[in-house]
């Protein structure tokens, strides 16, 4: 790899690369023999193309096939490239949610984590979060990633983190059994576990899933402890339709910020809601170009519908810690033109697809 492609792959986070140039520069780290991980060098095997030769631009991700679902039984640590030698920098292991199946593995390393953390944490700024302040966080934590992005967000950005214990893999079996009341039973448990931590501490920031968001609204004591004290919500996890957003921006929270996130354990992360939208707007979610980038395809021909059409969203990790392009996730979503500058598209109004990967999507507290 050339000083120049190198530079490439660690540029930092406030400078604007070239989208193209950054692709073949991940294309030559990935499938090189020094550098590149077990998984993707043995994997090339199998390609009916080049990735170094015939991967040159952001449009030739296409060409991959998605793998996605092998990452079920791939060992975790041939995901990790060689080229970061004995001491990667691993900061943890984490699982997909389960929602279709047995849950898909990452590696989390520091230089991405880092990486994150800076997109994550400027938007905040831009969307006037308070510094120094408590946050809470009823997210998933265990083999979750976003337990992790929680505690280092807090940490990064905010003072102390305080969690619960949330496992979404349970509430979603308790659905699909049938067993919708056990799932109420055990939604309002996490609520009165939060409800503790919103009377006894300095609360300036709440994150929390939309199911979660709606028991709490249900309470006329939270809702007044949490507009005395919090000053900021970050919501994500499931879909929050447009008419829950207005009404918890004007009237329900009418003096807290509210943004959202769209993320997944395959993207290694989250996008942030774009800055500057109006109540009545939708939802727009904006990718971490060049890292990770959407499509919004048509799900049975796999081709880009047009601006302001739904479809189903392509994501691509690209970056010198993973490499997962031409992943169709479970949702479906609004095409939006990205940011100036921006490769790929922006996206809207998330919802699930009914099924994937011939199992119903059930979605429960996350």
């Amino acid at each position: 790899m050339t000083p120049d492609a190198a530079g490439v792959l660690t540029a930092p986070p406030s400078e604007r690369i070239d989208p193209d140039a950054f692709v073949r520069a991940t294309m030559e780290w990935h499938f090189s023999p020094d550098t590149g991980s077990p998984f993707w060098l043995e994997r090339a095997r199998t390609l009916d193309f080049d990735p170094r030769r015939d991967v040159k631009s952001h449009a030739d991700l296409r060409l991959f096939p998605n793998v996605a679902a092998e990452l079920r039984d791939v060992r975790a640590q041939d995901l990790i490239p060689r080229g970061y030698g004995p001491d990667p920098g691993v900061v943890g292991v984490f699982e997909s949610g389960g929602t279709t199946g047995a849950p898909k593995r990452v590696v989390l390393l520091r230089d991405w984590l880092d990486r994150m953390l800076a997109a994550s944490n400027a938007g905040l700024e831009v969307h006037g979060f308070p510094k120094d302040a408590d946050w809470l966080g009823l997210v998933p934590t265990g083999p979750h990633i976003v337990g992790e992005y929680f505690r280092r967000s807090a940490a990064t950005y905010g003072r102390h983190g305080f969690t619960i214990d949330l496992d979404p893999r349970w509430v979603k079996r308790l659905i699909a059994q049938g067993r919708g009341p056990d799932a109420d039973a055990y939604a309002e448990h996490l609520i009165d576990q939060a409800a503790e931590i919103l009377r006894s501490q300095d609360i300036g920031v709440l994150t929390i899933t939309p199911p979660l968001l709606e028991r709490l609204a249900q309470r006329d004591d939270l809702v007044e402890l949490v507009n005395e004290k919090v000053r900021a919500i970050r919501w994500g996890g499931t879909q929050l339709d447009p008419d829950s957003r207005r009404l918890y921006r004007t009237e329900i929270f009418p003096e807290t910020v509210l943004t959202g996130n769209y993320g997944s354990t395959m993207m290694l992360g989250m996008a942030g809601e774009r800055p500057g939208l109006r109540d009545e707007d939708p939802c727009v979610f904006d990718a971490l170009s060049p890292h990770v980038t959407f499509s919004v395809v048509d799900p049975q021909t796999l081709d880009e519908v047009a601006y302001g059409e739904r479809g189903q969203v392509v994501v691509n990790h690209v970056s010198k810690s993973f490499l997962l392009p031409n992943n169709l996730e479970r949702d479906l979503a609004t095409r939006i033109a990205p940011p100036d500058g921006g490769v790929g598209d922006s996206v809207a109004d998330i919802a699930p697809v009914p099924t994937f990967e011939d199992e119903a999507v059930v979605e429960g507290v996350y």
